[in-house]
């Protein structure tokens, strides 16, 4: 046999080796293994698992109630701690595509994105999750290929597929491209093929339960689960503010245009929007042992200078420093969470922001009762963050009354800082029109007053004049900053 023979005969050597191997791996997937595990579940999260919380709540709610539950997704913010200190939830992270990647060109890292996708998630739920769980949860959007996979596993491992609506995927498609664009179709087409049918579908809202079931005749359970605010979100006290604040004193600090603007602090005694109240020491810097007792009972901290240290010149000296409280000169703390996507439009926050300045400048111009300084805090990420921020900064440089700077945080600061703000504000208006912002969710968790973007379901969350204010513009929304102010 000559060479060019052996040539001959390698496509037929690999498609049998190809062949080989998945047969193998068919013969893995499909062989006869026991039933599956009872009060066991998966939940998949096709995004940043941090970042979902409805997901890490179905979690944390699953484990407590005696489930396995294993959460998979991808690596990125930090797990809520009530969820990292359950034993029975294990995060399954998906890795990411190799670095090579990002230097093709998109028609040929698109494919081997997605490849790579689908065989990391079937790796998943059907290897590395040795027991078949009982239940496997999905959150939609994003439904491709999620949605088809889910579908597929259940029926290999004979699992209960549980799809929770948070929002219709093909409408924030056509945010981006257009309702008429042949992927929107495709897209609609998947996700009604794929979502039709399951075990249960879980809903955000009594309108978007009403919307699928007479569009797409959904099959299987059908239950509303309104968010909830965790159950350790609370309104925070002068002393959680003081600490949040000297926590993220640097990243304050980093701020371009807050130097001339917040009141000046000197840390660790005081914030922008706290400080310590203290009582000037007699003749003598020390204080009795009964002194020192009475106050450590009632939670002061003792601050004393040794007996032969010369107080520093200029300086006060203090033998008692009480626990913080609320500066009167701080500025107003306005909160809004956004992920920087076509759905939140940031400019009517921007816009609002502007007129606030305006009414601010005319009436200390005219001697009437002023308003306060509004510091405006927007936590999140997403792609039109470097764009609006940018606008935010050209503005700023005319601004004397108001600033608006952009804070990355972490899971645990977040509701610390809703807890210590003055109002917060949600843009979120649905490109469904079906769902609901669970920002104002943990608004409301927090004991902070809401002004919300009005859109067609928002009411059953927000009662305008009950629980909160709603505003369909940004003179609307100016004019609500001027009346909490």
């Amino acid at each position: 046999m000559g060479s060019s023979d052996i040539v001959d005969f390698i496509p037929f050597i690999c498609l049998v080796l190809l062949l080989t191997v998945l047969t193998a791996f068919l013969w893995y997937v499909f062989k006869p293994r026991n039933y599956h595990s009872l009060r066991s579940v998966a939940i998949l999260v096709l995004g940043d698992i941090g970042r979902s919380p409805r997901m890490m709540y179905h979690a944390q709610s699953f484990a407590e109630n005696g489930f396995v539950t294993d959460l998979v997704g991808y690596r990125g913010s930090d797990l809520t701690p009530a969820l990292e200190r359950l034993p029975r939830v294990q995060a399954r992270y998906l890795p990411e595509p190799p670095i090579i990647v990002k230097f093709l060109p998109f028609v040929v890292a698109a494919p081997i994105k997605i490849i790579h996708q689908v065989v990391s998630i079937l790796l998943v739920l059907l290897v590395y999750i040795e027991k078949p769980p009982e239940f496997l949860v999905v959150q939609n959007p994003p439904s491709i290929p999620s949605l088809a996979l889910v579908q597929l596993v259940g029926r290999i491992r004979g699992s209960k597929v549980i799809i929770d609506w948070h929002n219709l995927g093909y409408s924030i498609l056509a945010l981006k491209v257009g309702e008429k664009h042949p992927f929107v179709r495709i897209y609609k087409w998947f996700e009604a093929t794929f979502g039709y049918s399951a075990y249960a579908h879980l809903f955000v809202t009594h309108a978007m339960r009403d919307h699928l079931v007479k569009e797409w005749d959904l099959q299987g359970h059908k239950v509303v689960l309104h968010d909830r605010p965790p159950r350790h979100f609370h309104r925070s006290s002068a002393q959680e503010t003081h600490e949040l604040f000297r926590k993220i004193q640097p990243l304050i600090a980093s701020q371009k245009g807050l130097s001339d603007f917040l009141p000046k602090y000197s840390a660790p005694y005081s914030t922008p929007f706290t400080h310590t109240t203290s009582e000037k020491s007699s003749s003598s810097p020390t204080i009795s042992r009964a002194v020192a007792s009475s106050v450590l009972h009632s939670h002061r901290a003792i601050v004393t200078s040794q007996p032969n240290t010369p107080p520093a010149e200029g300086l006060p000296n203090y033998t008692e420093i009480r626990a913080p409280v609320l500066r009167p000169d701080r500025p107003a703390l306005l909160v809004s969470s956004t992920s920087w996507t076509p759905d939140e439009d940031f400019s009517i926050l921007l816009e609002g922001l502007g007129m606030y300045e305006s009414r601010a400048r005319e009436l200390s111009a005219t001697g009437g009762s002023p308003l306060p300084k509004l510091l405006a805090i927007v936590t999140g990420k997403g792609p039109m963050k470097k764009k609006y921020m940018e606008e935010v900064g050209f503005l700023q440089r005319s601004w004397k009354w108001v600033r608006c700077i952009s804070l990355w945080l972490e899971a645990e600061d977040y509701p610390t800082l809703l807890g210590a703000a003055d109002l917060g504000v949600s843009l979120h208006s649905s490109s469904s029109g079906l769902d609901l912002p669970m920002k104002v969710v943990d608004m409301f968790g927090c004991g902070l007053p809401v002004c919300a973007l009005n859109f067609s379901c928002l009411d059953e969350l927000v009662k305008h004049g009950k629980n909160g204010v709603v505003f369909n513009d940004a003179s609307e929304l100016a004019e609500q900053l001027e009346a909490s102010g």
